[in-house]
């Protein structure tokens, strides 16, 4: 598959299964990560890679805060929050190490390390596996971040969910350029 194909035909993958990227396919996802725009070079990202026990602990980690927000949580709630990593053989949690720098804002890094993601999203569909880009509630928890092992410059960017893909891919929607790209002609007149 070429690189335009790959980027024309990729779409998320919410039901995955295993088995797991191979460490072949690991390793070409990770190369992909690292050829992401970065401007001044600081590399402002780090990934943990997770796959069981780590899938498991994670979840429980998720109940964890689930039950420091609500102590009366309830089972249903739990078991939902345990099970959420469980939803693919693997995970790959993006952080972004935000640095002090005069010309490249903490957005800008948090940009940086999305895009890590998201050529990890393309080489994923060019390499025949399936992957999701989630994050929710838990990737802004206190308890999640503490337990993850983020300092107080990082930010967790996603939870990049791998595996096979299981069922049908989604259709892709048709999408027309002209709705979204026009051509800009100067200052708007006030």
């Amino acid at each position: 598959m070429d690189a335009l194909q790959a980027l024309h035909e990729r779409v998320s993958a919410p039901r995955l299964t295993g088995p797991a990227p191979t460490a072949e396919q690991c390793e070409q996802l990770f190369k992909a990560a690292l050829r992401a725009p970065d401007h001044a070079w600081l590399r402002p990202w780090r990934f943990l890679v997770l796959e069981q026990p780590g899938l498991e602990q994670l979840g429980e980690l998720f109940v964890q805060a689930g039950r420091s927000d609500d102590p009366e949580l309830s089972e249903i709630r739990e078991n939902k929050l345990r099970q959420q990593p469980l939803r693919a053989p693997m995970m790959i949690v993006a952080i972004s190490c935000r640095q002090s720098h005069p010309k490249v804002p903490a957005a800008e890094q948090d940009l940086a390390c999305g895009a890590a993601v998201s050529n990890m999203l393309v080489a994923a569909h060019a390499l025949g596996l399936g992957a999701v880009w989630r994050t929710g509630e838990m990737a802004y928890h206190p308890l999640v971040r503490d337990g993850l092992g983020l300092a107080a410059n990082e930010q967790l960017i996603a939870f990049l969910y791998l595996g096979q893909c299981q069922g049908e891919r989604k259709n892709l929607p048709q999408l027309a350029t002209a709705d979204f790209f026009s051509p800009w002609s100067g200052p708007a007149a006030g």
